[in-house]
């Protein structure tokens, strides 16, 4: 049985919308402040009878191909992140658009899910919300993350299985990690059951990555192909409304000369050159209409 590690709750501080950088000026698609819609009310029964005969949350099709599954390190990933990591593996520019980006589509109250988490969430620290939950692969990052009420530790690569009740969430994140997974159309079909109706999918990266334990499919990717292979994830599962890019590239960090170098984008990957890491998340909702077949 999968083990759910409850976290003493800090004591709780008012909330107070934020004054919010339009994020229009930061990203290179349109990007529209919304009015949250509210999650429907229908009982458990009625819904589970709705899910039966529509095909909302079922996988279409099969984006990835056997080979672009592939790690370079094939060893279980439970033995990769057997020991903790208390760094961030972004810059300050990316978070604080994520951040942003969090501000402007997380409701206060929601219920959260922050799947393929770590030791820091990057929510906006004034925002109270009643409840988040944590996963990830390491316990003592989790358990240093001061934003989780409760954590689980599962690898998705063995197991897709979300041990949670479906339409439990308003949102889930996953923050720098969807290269990792093997299994991503399930996964994203769990993710799409746990949320419920009207509830926001928000999947966030940049062009830094453990490199052997990135699938092939992203290894051998480019920015652009990486976005349109998450695009890919969300319409391969029955019932996600179109996915909604956002981005922001960095300016040039270097000189003319520097930039001519054979050696700047691996500078750039490392993050060696300040500001160097590209933000893009590919965002999308549980549509509130179920799909019949």
């Amino acid at each position: 049985m999968l083990a759910i590690h409850p976290k003493p709750k800090p004591r709780l501080r008012s909330w107070h919308p934020p004054i919010v950088a339009n994020l229009q000026t930061i990203s290179s698609l349109p990007f529209k402040s919304r009015v949250f819609p509210a999650t429907k009310t229908t009982s458990t029964l009625n819904e589970s009878n709705e899910t039966e005969r529509s095909s909302a949350g079922k996988i279409k099709r099969l984006v990835l191909s056997k080979e672009g599954r592939t790690k370079l390190n094939s060893y279980p990933d439970r033995e990769f992140y057997s020991y903790p990591r208390f760094v961030t593996h972004v810059d300050d520019g990316f978070i604080s658009t994520l951040t942003n980006l969090y501000q402007e589509m997380l409701r206060p109250d929601s219920e959260i899910l922050d799947l393929m988490s770590s030791w820091v969430s990057h929510l906006p620290k004034q925002a109270v919300y009643k409840r988040i939950v944590g996963h990830g692969l390491n316990a003592q990052e989790l358990a240093r993350n001061p934003r989780l009420d409760y954590f689980f530790v599962k690898d998705l690569n063995q197991d897709q299985k979300l041990e949670l009740e479906s339409s439990s969430f308003d949102a889930v994140l996953c923050t720098v990690s969807v290269q990792y997974l093997q299994q991503p159309e399930k996964v994203f079909a769990e993710v799409f059951r746990v949320l419920r109706p009207g509830g926001v999918f928000i999947v966030s990266f940049s062009n830094r990555l453990f490199y052997e334990k990135a699938i092939s499919a992203w290894r051998d990717g480019t920015g652009y192909s990486r976005i349109q292979l998450v695009v890919q994830y969300f319409q391969c599962v029955e019932g996600f409304t179109q996915a909604e890019i956002i981005r922001k590239l960095p300016a040039a960090a270097a000189g003319p000369q520097q930039e001519k170098s054979p050696f700047s984008w691996i500078m750039r990957l490392l993050g060696l050159v300040s500001g160097s890491d590209p933000f893009y998340a590919v965002v999308a909702y549980k549509n509130f209409k179920p799909v019949y077949e």
